[in-house]
This record gives structure tokens, C-alpha cells and sequence, in this order.
């Protein structure tokens, strides 16, 4: 049996004052990071696409 979801706790002082800088950095990446995240992206979707394509059998009953 799956446990109960707790709540999101609410951050306080410092912790809430890292956590707001930290969503306020913009992040970086490489060119070749970004490359590879595209292109896996790219590959994902014609898998996903090539997939609609296909006709599944259907057996009779």
C-alpha cells in the first residue's frame, strides 16, 4: 500500500533566503550539454511520432 503525500514544508529565514537566491541564478550550460539535450529531445519525439504510425492488430472476439 502507497503512503500518504506530506505536505511541502514552509521555508523560514535563512533557509527561505538560500532557497529564493538559488531560484534567482540563472543556470548555465555547455553548448554540448545543450546539443545532446536537443538531440535527445528530437530522437524522443520521431520515436513518439513513428509510434502513432504504427496500426496495432486487433484480435476478434
Amino acid at each position: 500500500m502507497a503512503r500518504e503525500i506530506k505536505d511541502t514544508p514552509i521555508l523560514y529565514g535563512e533557509d527561505a533566503k538560500k532557497f529564493e537566491l538559488r531560484m534567482k541564478r540563472k543556470r548555465t550550460e555547455k553548448p554540448k550539454a545543450r546539443e545532446r539535450r536537443l538531440r535527445d529531445y528530437e530522437d524522443c519525439m520521431a520515436m513518439l511520432e513513428q509510434g502513432k504510425n504504427v496500426r496495432m492488430a486487433t484480435r476478434k472476439v
